[in-house]
This record gives C-alpha cells, structure tokens and sequence, in this order.
C-alpha cells in the first residue's frame, strides 16, 4: 500500500520545476522557431476531425507536429497529424477511461485513468509500459496530469489528494508501490461526493509550487507539493472559475480552460501564483464544452468533449483551434 505522504524536498527543488516549464515552453516554441520554410507557408486547420464516437478530454502535443488525445470510452490513445489533420489510433483502449494526459521528452504518455488509476504508454509502439493503482479509496476520479523531471502529478476529483509517481534520475518508472499521496489542506474545501473538486493542473510561473483549479467551485488554488498546503489564488473581481477543467501555463499566462462555459478565461499570474488578473476570455462557436488545453505554434488546441450531447458510435468529436 502506498504511504500516505512523504517528504518530496529532494525531488521538487526551485530550480526542478523551474527546467520542467522550460521544457514545456521549449516544447510550444519549437514549431515556431524550427518550422520548415515548406511548412511555414502553410495555414494549420483550425478544425481536426476525430473517428466518430471516440468521446476526447485530454490533450498533449508532441515533435512532429502531433497531439495525442485520450478516449472517454475505452481509454483509446489517438494521434492526429498538426499539419493535415489526419490521423489514427495508436493504442487500443484497455475498455475503461483516459482522461489527462501529457508527453515526455522520453516518448512516453501518462495517462489518468479516472477509477482505474494510472498507465504509462509509449507513444510509438502504442504498449502499456507500466499501470498504478493509484488509491484504494472510494470513490476515486483520476483526472489531470503534469510532468516535472522527476515527478508524475495526477488529481483527484473526488478525494482531497494529490498523487505523486516518482521518476529516477534517468526517467525510470517508479514500481507500483512508490506511489506517494500528498493530502490537500489549507484552503481547500472538499465538496464531499461525486463532485468534480482538483481537475487540472499545472505549476506557477517561478516553478516554486503546483497549481490546481476546483472545479465545482470555481477556484484556483497554490499548493505546496512537499506538504499539500494550499492557498486560493487571489484573482480580484475575475468570476468564479465555474466548471474550471484544463489549465495551460505559457510565462506568466495562465489559460484556464471552463468546459460548460464553452470559453478560456485568461489571466497573467504573479511569479509565485499567489495572485492573478483576469486579461481576456476566449470564446468560439465551434467550442462545444472543450476540456483540456495544449499549444503549437502560437495556437492553442481543445477537444469537444460535448459532454451536452449523449454519446453513440456515430456522435461527431473534433478538436478545435484558435489564436493564444
């Protein structure tokens, strides 16, 4: 059984964080500054249709240019192609849910597997290189995932906790056993049953703690990841962050992605993510309740969940473009 909580000052240093969102921002700059000049004189589709009835919530972006999106319905892992908008299904679905997700510098995907915990796959080959159980307890709601260098970051919708997978110095995946649960404490207010609480999750801009938006009750909170203490975000007037599901950090930009709203609110965060100002929301027709968020290029990427809409085989599912 995992420990409930242990000490992760080794592995979370400032300066850790910090070269994890220099990565991630290396990742979303290199296809403008390493685009080819073939590939430059060409416009991106700003629409990218999926296989109908393949139900997306989580996106990641990967060279190439790819994103990889997980299924709702059987945990499907698909590639679609950037420049043309073509693609196709490069792990079959294990029969239960992916939600987030994100790549690694290694070619790996983690992936939430909402009451099934955790997988790793290798996004070449498609295999499942490792899975977790990430708790035991009940109910439980795997949602959102961030990558440091040495640590994999899931939340939980509906248990106050986040869930630490330790990477070794070289990347190595951590046994199943090394699962570390951080409790959630300070400000937060868990919404007791199957109510969305943590969803998305990202780090603030100086590196020095995790960011996790509550959903059910429109909040962002600072959490310190060796302790789980949190702290709200202090974002002035800006509305609640009702149905807050994604989250994307570019700098000081933080995109908070509200699914029922159909809309990004857009906020520039104070180096240590103790305070924001709301800057803008981006809306679209085309949004139809969008849940997570990657970047390429200067675009950002959503897929439709249309959670409004009762899925089929046949229901339609794409994912939409539009200017950061």
């Amino acid at each position: 059984m995992a420990p409930e909580h242990r000490s992760f000052a080794p592995r979370l240093t400032r300066r850790r964080l910090l070269a994890a969102g220099a990565a991630t921002a290396g990742a979303v700059l290199a296809g403008s500054a390493g685009t080819s000049a073939a590939a430059a004189g060409k416009t991106l589709p700003d629409v990218i249709r999926l296989p109908n009835g393949f139900r997306p919530e989580g996106i990641t972006i990967g060279g190439g240019p790819c994103a990889y999106l997980g299924s709702l319905g059987d945990g499907s892992i698909y590639r679609a192609d950037l420049r043309t908008g073509e693609g196709s299904v490069i792990s079959a679905g294990p029969g239960t849910p992916s939600v987030g997700l994100k790549l690694d510098h290694r070619g790996r995907l983690f992936v939430a597997g909402r009451g099934q915990g955790a997988r790793v796959v290798d996004a070449r080959t498609g295999e499942i290189l490792a899975s977790y159980v990430l708790t035991t307890a009940t109910p439980t709601f795997a949602n959102d995932v961030f990558l440091t260098p040495r640590t994999a970051w899931f939340t939980d919708s509906y248990q106050p906790v986040l869930y630490a997978l330790p990477l070794g110095r070289h990347g190595e995946l951590p046994d199943a056993r090394d699962v570390v649960r951080v409790p959630l404490s300070g400000d937060w207010s868990q919404v007791a049953g199957e109510v969305v609480n943590a969803n998305g999750i990202t780090r603030t801009p100086d590196g020095s703690a995790l960011l996790v938006v509550q959903s059910g009750v429109g909040g962002l909170h600072r959490v310190n990841p060796r302790t789980g203490v949190t702290q709200r975000v202090d974002l002035g007037d800006a509305a609640p962050l009702t149905n807050g599901d994604g989250l994307l950090l570019s700098g000081r930009t933080l995109y908070v992605v509200q699914n029922r709203q159909n809309a990004i609110d857009v906020f520039k965060l104070a180096a240590d993510g103790r305070s924001g100002v709301f800057q803008r929301r981006i809306t679209d027709p085309l949004f139809d309740v969008p849940t997570t968020v990657a970047a390429y290029r200067g675009r950002l990427y959503l897929p439709n969940a249309r959670f409004t809409t009762t899925p089929t085989p046949q229901t339609t599912y794409d994912v939409i473009s539009v200017a950061m």
